[in-house]
């Protein structure tokens, strides 16, 4: 039996305090480019009083919220495009169907916390693959923002009665 077996020879260099290294970037022509994982998984994305409650499973892109398809739900483009954002940065579309739960808060904060239920159940697929592009679009980021409350002895939040001096 003969070995077909190929020597590739990798170039080291030494630095300052005699550390090898090596200036190769890329990936080896031995080591080939792992497929994206599909696989189910599932997470829940908050935004304002919006929660959204997500399942995503393998199949063809279909959208399924509240029973309802992506653009009966969200018949603003706007809106259908942030939760698509997940599927668009890792450029996965049509790679999984998603069933949603949605309840609280308006249109916009529903959008917002489905992309991030989408953007955490696609992490929990593939963390080694999908994490970095995720984190570095900031969909893995809960918007923190919340409406203020109302003060004492003010009209609204920070509205208060025009002030006279006499």
């Amino acid at each position: 039996m003969t070995e077909n077996t190929v020597e590739v020879e990798e170039t080291f260099e030494t630095d300052e305090q005699g550390l090898a290294y090596t200036s190769e970037s890329a990936p080896s022509a031995d080591t080939p480019e792992r497929p994206a994982t599909i696989a189910p998984a599932a997470a829940t994305g908050r935004r304002k009083e919006a929660v959204a409650r997500v399942r995503i499973v393998p199949g063809t892109g279909a959208w399924t919220i509240n029973g309802r398809t992506i653009e009966d739900y969200f018949p603003n483009k706007l809106h259908q495009q942030v939760a698509n954002e997940p599927f668009v940065a890792l450029q996965l579309e049509g790679r999984f169907d998603v069933i949603a739960r949605i309840d609280g808060g308006g249109i916009a904060g529903q959008a917002g916390a489905l992309r991030l239920g989408v953007a955490r159940a696609l992490n929990d697929v593939d963390v080694e693959a999908n994490r970095p592009t995720l984190k570095k679009a900031g969909l893995l980021t809960r918007d923190a923002r919340v409406v203020e409350r109302k003060k004492a002895g003010l009209k609204k939040a920070r509205k208060a009665s025009q002030f006279s001096k006499r």
